[in-house]
């Protein structure tokens, strides 16, 4: 009997001791099956206890960076003490690309921007005063940062975009800032990328703030898709400009292919199935794309842009058909936020080609839209 009762104190101890290990491991994780996003791939947020878990991928998706964000009152529970830990609302902020500045400003909280990289091609007013004022350094460029600058700001934060060929190592080493990437340019579907505005919102102590924004983003942008969904009659078009007789095309299921898309048109290249850019001659493109009925370009140039100055750039431009019936649809990213807006206005982007391939189905609130982004270029 005595044998028996050891036997099964043992058996119990064992059990218990098993239950209370997995009841562990699932409170810490319960919340994990409930991620506040719903586009973007290359970040995530969960309730965790009285505050979040983010998770963020680098470059390498089977790489996640972890931070625990709790606002400054919460106490931060005993299992994560040495985990990374992020108290909001933050009080200082380094931003290397305009996508990021660009969601502290929606949020009326640029006093926190520190730094910013490149500040020389922005067109925002503010950002622009706000340097000359010298509230915000410029720390120089996305290849080559003023690693000093960046130390003697002291932020809280960095927010730096991750690519293949930089190496920002030498600031973990050097900043007491904690480094949080920030590869919203990875994402395909245009609310995912749109869907970034939260990492930020999530930092600033404003996530109702950003998800109402977003909801709202996310329903025009939908309810305009849902409207070219069923067009049969769907324009052709291509995009961008050849550089050194390479021409970088966007892959059929990249963001702006996802646009095209969307807004009831018909992407050259919509078979291939990069998400990235293709590089082609440019013989090849003027083969596949010689009659598409649009040409999509960005335009950057400091001299006026024109037909006439297109035909003396490259003797090919005259022999597409878009060219010849003037239906290039032409961004002038030296007159307005292309590249610091558009990601959060999907929609806008979205309206902006629908215009050009569907106007007739802008209706209700859209019955007066005028673009924003694209124009037929005169």
């Amino acid at each position: 009997m005595r044998k028996f009762l050891i036997l099964f104190s043992i058996i119990y101890i064992f059990f218990s001791c098993n239950n209370v290990s997995n009841k562990k491991t699932s409170e810490n994780n319960v919340n994990d099956s409930l991620n506040l996003v719903r586009y973007a791939e290359n970040f995530k947020i969960y309730p965790y206890h009285s505050g979040y878990k983010l998770v963020i991928n680098d470059l390498n998706p089977s790489i996640e960076n972890i931070f625990y964000v709790f606002n400054k009152e919460v106490k931060i529970p005993e299992e994560i003490a040495n985990e990374q830990i992020i108290r909001t609302p933050i009080e200082s902020a380094i931003a290397f690309s305009s996508t990021q500045w660009s969601v502290f400003q929606k949020l009326g909280e640029m006093d926190k921007v520190k730094g910013a990289l490149e500040s020389n091609y922005s067109r925002n007013e503010e950002l622009l005063r706000l340097v000359s004022e010298g509230k915000i350094k410029d720390v120089g460029t996305s290849t080559s940062v003023n690693t000093e600058k960046v130390i003697h700001l002291q932020a809280d934060l960095i927010l730096y975009t991750p690519y293949p060929t930089v190496d920002y190592s030498h600031l973990k080493e050097l900043c007491n800032s904690m480094m949080i990437p920030f590869p919203d340019y990875l994402e395909s579907h245009p609310l995912g990328r749109a869907e970034w505005m939260k990492v930020v919102g999530l930092l600033c102590g404003k996530e109702k703030e950003t998800t109402k924004w977003f909801d709202n983003v996310e329903e025009r942008y939908n309810i305009l898709s849902e409207l070219c969904s069923k067009v049969k009659d769907k324009p052709t078009i291509f995009s961008d400009l050849p550089f050194e007789n390479q021409w970088y095309v966007p892959g059929g299921d990249s963001y702006i292919a996802k646009i095209f898309s969307d807004a009831g048109g018909d992407y050259i290249w919509k078979d291939n199935k990069s998400t990235g850019s293709l590089h082609i001659d440019a013989e090849s493109v003027l083969l596949k794309a010689q009659n598409a009925d649009y040409w999509r370009v960005i335009n950057s140039y400091d001299s006026p842009f024109t037909y006439e100055g297109l035909a003396k750039e490259n003797d090919l431009y005259p022999l597409f058909k878009a060219f010849k019936e003037k239906n290039l649809l032409v961004c002038n990213v030296r007159e307005c936020g292309y590249f610091e807006q558009s990601q959060y206005e999907p929609d806008i982007l979205l309206a902006d080609f629908i215009y050009h391939f569907h106007p007739e189905l802008l209706v209700g609130e859209w019955k007066d839209f005028a673009p924003k982004y694209f124009k037929v270029l005169e």
